[in-house]
């Protein structure tokens, strides 16, 4: 996989979850569209919970923070709850700090935290 290179992989379980999991770099030249697709298809698939995985995700800019704050509207909307987990980067994680969105989501250090919230 290029360090450039964005992989999504979705896993939906029985009880109303959707599992994103993100790998690689979330920014304008790795064509988020996938990962576009698969919050969508979670937040309008009336499930209850979509935990979006960032533990693998080596960096993101202000494009993969404006995927994933449309996102969270777009969860609130349907009634679902979006949970990002990790542990974070570095890089990620001071993305959401400088920008001043750490209030915008509800973060988990873990998967296994975020399916409990």
């Amino acid at each position: 996989m290029a360090a450039d290179e964005l992989r999504v992989a979705v896993e939906a379980t029985d009880d109303g979850v959707v599992l994103i999991r993100v790998r690689g770099s979330l920014d304008g030249w790795s064509g988020p569209s996938g990962l576009v697709e698969a919050l969508e298809a979670a937040a309008d698939g009336g499930g209850r919970l979509t935990v979006a995985d960032l533990s693998r995700l080596e960096f993101a800019d202000s494009t993969g923070l404006h995927v994933l704050l449309d996102a969270q509207h777009r969860h609130a909307a349907a009634g679902v709850r979006l949970v990002l987990a990790g542990p974070l980067g570095t890089e990620v994680r001071r993305l959401f700090e400088v920008s001043g969105t750490l209030g915008a989501f509800t973060f988990a250090d873990t998967v296994d935290a975020a399916l409990t919230c």
